[in-house]
């Protein structure tokens, strides 16, 4: 058994907290406890937090948002570092650079305010600067790799790394990121000058459209599924006659069927239910895999 006590008192400057249930954090409301959370500021004390945890032989699981997310019931054992408090975004010409804690919803109002025009198309996604940049995360025809140039990535030692557009290796809700097992710790956008009316109406109607089609008044983990080649996951499930379909307190939405919400009391053990029945009433329908889009971390309850 791991002494995170004594892990915790090596860093007094940081916050952190022990045994740490995290659906304080999660969007769905659900998940187990982490044995311990913390909460850096710094790049520095990104840093020293892996340095010492590598020391330690402490896994390290990075969230930001968690808005794409699914911790399952048994939580995540080790340490887990959530980058919420790194938040600054700088604004330099048609650049905005930004650290990974920063709500991409917040870096769009930020872009409207310096005139610049890129970023309309996540006003209203949920996630983390690093968050979505890890994922590629998209909407209404816009895709995180059209307008980041770059990326600041601290690697599984501790070292940190400038990658470009390409070395980012984007594609459909990918980067390299999540093949090297990287942290995201700023990303920068590149973006062009425009008329900040233009760029707020742009981002008022997306986000009319957006609260007129998804189930935005309760907790979820936003879109369950990617798109299958040929296919859109939420037709899919709305002809397999499954929209409304609960287990426990977990149901596919009946605004959207790509979502699956909290209605009351989920789990994330119902959560995991209803994604695995999604999946099989739809593969038995139309022959189609629906992969998951969210991310799913840690163990079942039965195995803690």
């Amino acid at each position: 058994m791991k002494n995170y006590q004594s892990f915790k008192d090596q860093f007094s400057n940081i916050e952190m907290y022990l045994d740490q249930p995290l659906s304080k954090y999660t969007h769905t409301k659900t998940g187990g406890p982490a044995d311990i959370v913390a909460f850096p500021e710094t790049e520095t004390e990104v840093q020293e937090i892996l340095e010492a945890a590598k020391d330690q032989a402490i896994p390290v699981t990075v969230i930001g948002n968690a808005s794409n997310l699914i911790v399952r019931d048994g939580g995540i054992r080790g340490l887990v570092m959530i980058l919420t408090k790194m938040i600054k975004v700088i604004h330099d010409g048609n650049q905005l650079i930004a650290q990974a804690g920063a709500a991409i919803i917040e870096v769009t109002k930020i872009a409207q305010s310096f005139s610049l025009t890129g970023l309309e198309f996540a006003a209203g996604i949920p996630g983390s600067v690093g968050g979505a940049t890890f994922m590629n995360a998209g909407a209404y025809g816009g895709e995180i790799k059209n307008v980041v140039s770059a990326a600041k990535v601290i690697t599984e030692t501790g070292e940190i790394r400038e990658l470009n557009n390409q070395e980012l290796d984007f594609g459909y809700r990918h980067s390299s990121v999540q093949d090297d097992h990287e942290i995201v710790l700023t990303a920068t956008f590149a973006l062009q000058p425009g008329n900040p009316i233009d760029i707020q109406a742009e981002m008022d109607e997306l986000n009319a459209r957006r609260a007129a089609r998804q189930p935005l008044e309760l907790p979820s983990c936003g879109s369950v599924f990617k798109r299958p080649e040929g296919y859109y996951a939420g037709k899919l499930i709305h002809d397999s006659d499954l929209q409304g379909f609960q287990i426990g307190g977990a149901q596919v939405s009946t605004k959207h069927a790509g979502f699956i919400v909290n209605v009351g009391g989920a789990t994330a053990t119902d959560y995991m239910n209803v994604i695995k029945h999604v999946q099989e009433t739809v593969y038995d329908k139309f022959q189609v895999h629906l992969e998951t889009e969210v991310r799913i971390l840690g163990t079942d309850p039965a195995k803690k």
